[in-house]
């Protein structure tokens, strides 16, 4: 995946130098991809991955743009331990991987900063708000009832009940904002390559709270909030 990005990087810089003659463009657009690290509570429930960004910047200013963008961002699978019980009265606990995989999208809104400097390399700072989906796959390989709630599952079952009503897909859609920084390093007139660093935050459902009829285990309700810091590298021309 990554090679094949590494490849239509250049194939994009060979096809913007002829413009290299050109003023500043008004408009630019912006493709990248890196690595993404799930922060916080959720990083226990789901893993890390890669991301991928498709973006348009409207100049408004010299110092000033607005941004439009879509990204995309896999998340690894993630292998948590549940009991599961063979009966729906109980018995004997047994311990039983269940694993969690999906991707998180979004589109968004940010205004870019980046004073004004002659250098060739030119950090800016962004902000902005979305609106991001959220799906998660679950599965097991293991048969009986559990009681379980995980709010960064997108589920919550206050009473013991069948594994496969437990499996399955979920997700979530929820508002959240973004903001972070970067260095833009010109090649041509036409065309850089940027190194950015970007903290997201989403607002999401809340799930709990719950109690295990067997155990009399309590989870507390808890929100599913998103933080995810996406490292990206990509070409603006």
């Amino acid at each position: 995946m990554f090679r094949r990005f590494g490849f239509l990087l250049v194939a994009v810089v060979l096809a913007a130098a002829p413009a290299a003659a050109q003023d500043e463009k008004k408009v630019q657009l912006n493709i990248g991809g890196g690595f993404t690290e799930i922060l916080g509570a959720a990083a226990d429930h789901i893993g890390n991955g890669g991301n991928f960004t498709l973006g348009v910047i409207f100049n408004v200013s010299p110092t000033v743009g607005i941004q439009g963008e879509y990204g995309w961002t896999g998340i690894k699978k993630k292998q948590l331990s549940v009991n599961v019980y063979p009966t729906p009265s109980g018995g004997t606990a047994v311990p039983t991987d269940f694993f969690a995989d999906g991707n998180m999208q979004y589109g968004d809104a940010n205004v870019l900063f980046h004073p004004k400097t002659d250098s060739k390399a030119k950090p800016y700072g962004l902000a902005g708000i979305g609106v991001y989906y959220r799906p998660v796959n679950i599965t097991t390989p293991g048969v009986g009832y559990t009681t379980i709630c995980d709010p960064y599952w997108y589920v919550c079952y206050p009473t013991l009940v069948a594994v496969d009503q437990v499996v399955g897909s979920r997700s979530s859609t929820d508002f959240g904002m973004n903001f972070g920084g970067g260095v833009n390093y010109k090649l041509t007139d036409a065309a850089s390559i940027y190194f950015e660093v970007r903290y997201h935050y989403i607002w999401g459902p809340e799930l709990g709270p719950s109690v295990n009829p067997l155990t009399g285990a309590q989870t507390p309700a808890t929100k599913a909030n998103g933080q995810f810091l996406p490292i990206t590298v990509g070409f603006r021309f």
